[in-house]
């Protein structure tokens, strides 16, 4: 029973450890920023500080931007889903017409009269 809960409480912390994390790319970037703008006189601590706000601010950007990509994403499959709907709204139903309701009783009489011609000129 304790290895299992040893396990759930790793995945966990390994959950919510990769929940807060920031990016490789995104930590090189803050930092490149942070140098490029630092003052005479910063030190290396402030400039951290100032590098981990920065990829702060570019992780939360690319999560807004992910978020508006999810919602065009299901917008335009709800667009299409409602085109492809009144594309089959419009289709005309195929009603079948009264002759051919007839037609294969019209041939059975026929073949049976056919039928029935025969057997009278045969005998």
């Amino acid at each position: 029973m304790s290895d299992l809960l040893y396990f759930f409480d790793n995945a966990m912390a390994k959950y919510k450890k990769n929940q807060n994390t920031v990016s490789d790319q995104s930590q090189d970037a803050a930092t490149a920023i942070a140098k490029g703008t630092q003052k005479p006189g910063q030190t290396k601590e402030q400039t951290k500080l100032i590098a981990q706000g920065i990829a702060k601010g570019i992780e939360q950007y690319k999560k807004q931007q992910k978020a508006k990509a999810r919602e065009a994403d299901k917008a335009q499959k709800k667009a299409a889903k409602a085109k492809r709907e009144a594309e089959v709204e419009e289709q005309p139903v195929a009603v079948e017409s009264a002759p051919k309701a007839w037609l294969p009783w019209g041939l059975l009489l026929v073949s049976w009269v056919g039928f029935a011609v025969y057997a009278v000129v045969v005998k």
